[in-house]
């Protein structure tokens, strides 16, 4: 890890108590401070109260691990009433930099940081290297994790496996699940793998044991256990440790975790060496046919102090190198340079400003921006259309998210070191990545004027050259498929002849990766002389994205002189996805021809009579199509 330019604020915020820490270098926490959300108004007030104590000092960057799922920019929380904005926090706080995660997430990526004296194994097992990972943790609730090896670094899997359903393994566990349905409709494991689980289980125990129960609290019942002071408590502890072991399992063969299995919380730590002689471990292996398989896996108690600290800190320094990779910029600003040049030169002063001023254009209203930028206010408004953003607001969401983002998504080099597994999850891990990229840029009114334009219809033709003629030989026949008349045209000598063929109502499909190529442009350009519509799938500021009437954006550089493309490629197929799912969906609101039976149209629809045809071709049960609609 590199150095530090200045301390970081890491924080983890739970629904009672907030904790904050000042790390000065990699993995030093200093000014550690533990304060009671209850004595602060809100989450602003904490984190001020706790910077107030530090000395003066600059804090550029910070991390917040929260008891609470993250998406998005505003966090409300679950267990608290706290709610905010992460890039409004981040600019009271005076910051540069506000990551914001949820706190399993951050306890997760602290894993692959941990030393050998800050967790302590339970049992047998040997963890395999370079292997998934899976993480519980009983607290307030029971938290359910995995690491996913990628490449060099790791991803965290958001999970919410502790509403998983508690199935019983005898007849004190039978007792306890009936017990447990006279209070819930629906018994989890988090109904009883956590500290208010552990007290329905001492009142279950109490009435499977035939003795009164006493209103105690889970550290009452811990502390009764541990001391052997307390025959129903130390039922209640054992039964705990016993079906944590049952949790974990599940966990282990869930996702093949043969990296290990750990547990961290609130709980287990703090049961020292009771945990260790308790049932957990003969249930992890007590497995059926598949026992020999989990004995197999190590399973570790999380001792270190400052677990969640490290995660946060590990997606604090993984934002900060992506950001610095990309020259500081985001996505957006990395596609303002791109296009800069072929911007209009009162746009360039727009694209001038931003790039010089980020944080403030957030913040600024577009009178402020178009005087700072010499130019008219009609003109920032062009300048964000031309990026692909719906107008102004649209652009400073994404710019904002660009700026504050939670975990990266980044790109991994394939080497000639790397194994066939490595190399397989290095090129489906780049390819994920270029997606979610691409989809954080749709264009909500580009998709539905492109899907209209195809609607109305009288014929569709698909041009494409060279490795891409691919994509529009399948949109050819996902669009055959629907019952739409149209071709594919993947020879140039052939496409110029078939544009002059278009006549008004006819709907031209361009697809390029440059959109620079002359043959597509001279498409392009005789489509529109005959009245036809033409749509394009291609680069943002292309020339033949500047003379369609709609154009799907998909940036994405890959040099086709040395290499053929690939990720590109796909990001075209799924382009066209969103086209054919959106036809079909439009023709059909209620899904019959999703669903391969014949719609029932009214006889004055005004579509054009191919649309009374169904589409067998695609299912709603395909996982893309669920995707590709849900985007839209």
């Amino acid at each position: 890890m590199r150095d530090f330019d200045s301390p970081r604020l890491i924080a983890d915020i739970g629904g009672t108590f907030a904790r904050f820490a000042l790390e000065t270098s990699p993995g030093e926490f200093e000014h550690i401070a533990l304060l009671r959300c209850a004595e602060h108004g809100d989450f602003h007030a904490a984190v001020r109260a706790y910077m107030d104590r530090l000395p003066r000092i600059r804090i550029a960057h910070a991390a917040i691990a929260i008891a609470n799922p993250v998406e998005g920019d505003q966090v409300r929380m679950t267990n608290y009433h706290w709610q905010f904005s992460i890039e409004e926090a981040r600019q009271r706080l005076g910051l540069d930099t506000l990551v914001v995660v949820n706190d399993f997430t951050a306890l997760a990526m602290a894993l692959p940081r941990l030393r050998g004296s800050e967790i302590r194994q339970i049992g047998g097992g040997e963890a395999r290297p370079h292997s998934v990972i899976g993480l519980l943790g009983s607290g307030s609730g029971l938290g359910v994790s995995g690491l996913i090896p990628a490449g060099e670094g790791w991803i965290s899997l958001g999970s919410e496996g502790g509403h998983t359903n508690f199935a019983p393994r005898d007849e004190r566990e039978i007792a306890l699940l009936r017990f447990a349905w006279a209070e819930y409709e629906h018994v989890s494991f988090e109904r009883l793998l956590s500290g208010p689980g552990l007290e329905l289980m001492y009142r279950a125990m109490a009435d499977y044991l035939q003795r009164p129960a006493e209103a105690l609290t889970a550290p009452e019942i811990t502390a009764r256990a541990l001391e052997a002071a307390d025959p129903v408590s130390e039922e209640t502890l054992e039964l705990f440790c016993t079906l944590l072991g049952t949790a974990a399992a599940n966990l282990a063969v869930t996702l093949g975790a043969l990296g290990g299995i750990y547990i961290g919380g609130g709980i287990v730590p703090r049961l020292g060496e009771y945990f260790d002689r308790s049932r957990f471990r003969e249930r992890f292996e007590d497995k059926g046919r598949f026992s020999q398989y989990v004995a197999a896996i190590p399973t570790y108690v999380i001792t270190a102090e400052h677990a969640t600290f490290k995660g946060a800190s590990a997606i604090l320094e993984a934002q900060l190198r992506s950001l610095q990779n990309a020259g500081g910029a985001s996505a957006i600003v990395s596609q303002i340079r791109r296009a800069r040049d072929t911007l209009s030169p009162a746009e360039q002063r727009v694209a001038d400003h931003v790039l010089a001023h980020s944080r403030k254009v957030l913040n600024d209203p577009i009178a402020e921006i178009a005087r700072a930028a010499s130019v008219s206010q009609p003109t920032v408004i062009r300048f964000c259309r031309s990026l692909g953003c719906e107008g102004l607001s649209d652009f400073k969401l994404r710019l904002a998210s660009g700026l504050t983002g939670t975990v990266p998504v980044s790109h991994t080099q394939v080497t000639l070191d790397d194994s066939m597994v490595e190399l397989g999850e290095k090129v489906l891990g780049n390819t994920a990545s270029a997606i979610l990229q691409v989809r954080s840029q749709l264009n909500r009114d580009m998709i539905d004027r492109s899907i209209e334009l195809l609607l109305n219809a009288s014929r569709i033709e698909f041009f494409a050259i060279g490795h891409y003629g691919v994509v529009a030989q399948d949109a050819q026949f996902k669009f055959l498929r629907l019952g739409v008349a149209c071709n594919a045209y993947t020879e140039p000598r052939l496409q110029l002849l078939a544009a002059q063929t278009l006549k008004p109502g006819d709907v031209a499909v361009l697809i390029s990766s440059s959109g620079k190529l002359p043959e597509l442009i001279a498409v392009a350009d005789t489509a529109r002389e005959r009245g036809a519509h033409v749509v394009a799938i291609t680069a943002s500021q292309s020339p033949l994205a500047k003379k369609a009437d709609a154009a799907l954006i998909v940036d994405h550089v890959e040099d086709v002189a040395t290499h053929m493309p690939m990720i590109s490629r796909i990001l075209h197929l799924l382009a066209i996805d969103m086209l054919a799912v959106g036809v079909a969906m439009r023709r059909d609101p209620v899904g019959q021809a999703l669903r391969g039976t014949q719609p029932e149209l009214d006889e004055s629809d005004d579509a054009h009579p191919s649309a009374r045809r169904a589409a067998p071709g695609i299912s709603l049960a395909s996982p893309l199509a669920k995707l590709t609609a849900h985007s839209r």
